[in-house]
């Protein structure tokens, strides 16, 4: 499913580049620098929270294998890659993060599917079986119907997708599309992730909602995306995108 949303955001992004006039180049270069540093972040970041593996265990797939890789430490990794790039090329860093943001948003949506396959990312135990509200766990450690959190994130992620895809095709300014993406992802988390059973904590054993990484993460998020938007209407976000365009890219 990770290679599947891969394979669907590389597509997209070679649309929309074609649509803005950005060099049709330009995925190809980016998903080279992103996809080993998101893969890289993700797997830092799972093992980092985890109260079950150690940096000994990176290289370890048999206890966890690509269970063991967490979005946002994907998305920090990722954004790493593209603020190299950015000041490698001498542009502005929204140009490539609103091209990125749609794409991101739809392959998240497709990825949580995995979560399904893996029987994982699933909410609280219930007392009814009604797939999508619910799914249907057996993986050894829970039995019985749970809330599919993941589907309800994968459904509120493909709405903002369409949302962030429209708002890419209208904006006038670069970063709108990056600050919609932020302040839409940060909310969806900060509405699932109260739900599921299998969160990671900042401090080990304690589950409160404030203890849970993502939910912290996402509430920044969102106020980062409140900020863009603010000093984006400012005028104070840099809009250079000339070393991105046809035959600039080299």
């Amino acid at each position: 499913m990770i290679a599947s949303a891969l394979l669907v955001g590389l597509v997209l992004c070679d649309i929309l580049c074609r649509k803005k006039g950005l060099d049709n180049n330009l995925p190809y270069v980016l998903v080279l620098i992103l996809v080993p540093l998101a893969v890289l972040g993700a797997r830092l970041y799972y093992i980092i929270f985890s109260d079950q593996l150690t940096l000994a265990d990176f290289f370890d797939f048999s206890h966890g294998g690509f269970r063991g890789l967490a979005i946002y430490g994907g998305v920090i990794g990722g954004l790493l890659g593209v603020i190299i790039f950015a000041v490698i090329k001498k542009c502005s860093l929204m140009p490539l993060t609103d091209l990125i943001a749609p794409a991101l948003i739809l392959g998240q949506s497709i990825g949580r599917w995995g979560n399904f396959f893996n029987q994982e990312a699933y909410g609280r135990a219930v007392n009814f079986d009604c797939f999508p509200i619910t799914v249907f766990i057996d993986n050894g450690l829970d039995y019985g119907p749970h809330l599919a959190t993941f589907f309800y994130e994968s459904i509120l992620n493909f709405i903002g997708f369409i949302v962030i895809l429209t708002v890419f095709l209208r904006q006038k300014k670069y970063g709108n599309t990056t600050a919609t993406y932020l302040l839409w992802y940060g909310v969806v988390r900060m509405i699932i992730e109260p739900m599921r059973t299998d969160s990671l904590l900042i401090v080990p054993g304690n589950d409160f909602v404030f203890n849970r990484i993502s939910f912290v993460i996402s509430i920044a998020i969102v106020v980062l995306g409140v900020v863009l938007l603010y000093q984006n209407k400012k005028g104070k976000i840099s809009q250079n995108d000339q070393n991105l365009r046809q035959r600039n890219l080299k």
